[in-house]
C-alpha cells in the first residue's frame, strides 16, 4: 500500500509499505477512502511533536472494513469512521468515560511517544480496539462530515461541552481554524446568545460570521473592547483557545469574565507563562487537555447527520494521497481551511 511518512521537519513522503492484517481479535482493517490533515499534524510537520522518520502520520479517516478479527461487532464492507485514538473500554478511566486518558490509549500517526500506532494517511489502516475505535457512518453523511466526527468536530465540541456552556452563555473563540470553527458551530448549537470570534485571517472571519459569529480581528481591532461591549458583565461565560499559544491562552485569560471559563483545545508541547494574576483575580475556570472525542462521538455523529451540525464550509480542497507533500505546504501556508486527502 502506499502510505504518507515523516521524512523531517518541513518534509513529508509517499512511501510503499506492506498491506496491514488483522492480529488481535478486536483488530479491524479498513481501506481508507478519504484522510484529513489537522492542525496536530503540522506540530508534526514541524518538528514540535517528534516522531521517527518514516512513520506513517495521520489520524482522521473514513473508509470500509475490508478485514477483522473475529471479536469485532462490525461487517467486512461497513462504511466506518474512526476517532483518533483507540481506548481499551475496561480501565479505571475508561469505565469513567475518560476515554482520552486510557491506560491503553494509542494515537494514529504519532509515533512511539503516544503508542508506535502508524498513521491513516495511508491506503489502509489497522485499527485497533475498533468496537470503541470505529462507528458505522449514517445514512448520506458525507466522507467529510464523517472525517470531522472523529476528531476536529468532536474536539470543538468537547471544548465547548466540557467547559459546562449552558443556553443563554456567551462565548469567545480565540483561533478560527476548523476546530476553532468547529467550536463557533457547536457554541451556536448549544444555544449561545453571543459569539465572538477572534483570528487574524480574514477569509476565517467571514466564514465564522456566516456560521452565525460576530468576528473581530486580533491585531486591527481590540478584542477586549469588544467583548465588553457585546456583554452585561465585562467578559463571556466561555472563551476557548483553540490556537496553542501563550498568546491566544492569554487573551482567553482576559476574554472571559469574572467566574468563568477558559476551555484549551489547542495543542501545547512546551513550557507557557500564564498571568495566574489574572487567572486568580478572576476566579477563573480552566479545562483542558485531549478531547473526549470518543465520548461525545455518537452525539455529534447524530447531530452530523441531521444537520445540527453542518461542516461543508470548512472543507476547502481535495487532493490525491499522492499529492500529500503539496498538500502539506500548502496547509502549512494557510491556503486552506482543511484538506481531505483522497485514495
Amino acid at each position: 500500500m502506499l502510505a504518507v511518512t515523516f521524512q523531517e521537519p518541513g518534509r513529508v513522503a509517499l512511501e510503499e509499505r506492506p498491506d496491514p492484517e488483522p492480529v488481535a481479535p478486536d483488530d479491524a482493517v479498513v481501506k481508507i477512502e478519504a484522510s484529513g490533515i489537522c492542525g496536530s499534524d503540522l506540530h508534526i510537520y514541524h518538528g514540535r511533536v517528534q516522531i521517527e522518520p518514516g512513520f506513517i502520520i495521520g489520524h482522521e479517516y473514513v473508509g470500509t472494513v475490508v478485514a477483522k478479527g473475529d471479536a469485532v461487532g462490525l461487517d467486512v464492507g461497513d462504511r466506518v469512521l474512526g476517532t483518533f485514538h483507540t481506548a481499551c473500554g475496561t480501565c479505571f478511566f475508561c469505565r469513567r468515560g475518560i476515554y482520552q486518558k486510557c491506560d491503553e490509549a494509542r494515537v494514529f500517526g504519532h509515533g512511539a511517544t503516544l503508542g508506535s500506532l502508524q498513521g491513516t494517511q495511508a491506503e489502509m489502516a489497522l485499527v485497533p480496539r475498533a468496537n470503541l475505535t470505529l462507528r458505522r457512518v449514517p445514512e448520506g453523511l458525507s466522507d467529510a462530515a464523517a472525517l470531522f466526527a472523529g476528531d476536529v468536530m468532536g474536539t470543538g465540541y468537547h471544548a465547548i461541552v466540557s467547559a459546562g456552556f449552558r443556553p443563554g452563555d456567551t462565548c469567545a473563540v480565540i483561533g478560527l481554524g476548523p476546530v476553532g470553527l468547529c467550536a463557533v458551530m457547536a457554541a451556536r448549537a448549544a444555544g449561545a446568545s453571543k459569539v465572538i470570534a477572534v483570528d487574524t485571517v480574514d477569509e476565517r472571519l467571514e466564514t465564522a460570521r456566516q456560521l452565525g459569529a460576530e468576528p473581530v480581528h486580533a491585531t486591527e481591532e481590540d478584542p477586549r473592547q469588544a467583548v465588553k461591549a457585546g456583554t452585561h458583565v465585562g467578559g463571556v461565560d466561555v472563551a476557548v483557545d483553540a490556537v496553542g499559544h501563550p498568546a491566544a491562552l492569554d487573551t482567553a485569560c482576559r476574554l472571559a469574565r469574572k467566574g468563568g471559563t477558559v476551555s484549551v483545545v489547542g495543542v501545547y508541547t512546551e513550557r507557557v507563562e500564564v498571568h495566574m494574576g489574572v487567572v486568580w483575580i478572576k476566579s477563573l475556570n480552566l479545562v483542558t487537555g485531549h478531547a473526549n472525542v470518543m465520548g461525545h462521538l455518537d452525539s455529534v455523529l447524530a447531530m452530523l447527520a441531521s444537520g445540527r451540525l453542518d461542516v461543508s464550509p470548512l472543507v476547502s480542497r481535495e487532493m490525491r494521497l499522492e499529492e500529500a507533500p503539496d498538500a502539506y505546504a500548502a496547509y502549512d501556508r494557510h491556503e486552506a481551511l482543511k484538506i481531505l486527502l483522497r485514495t
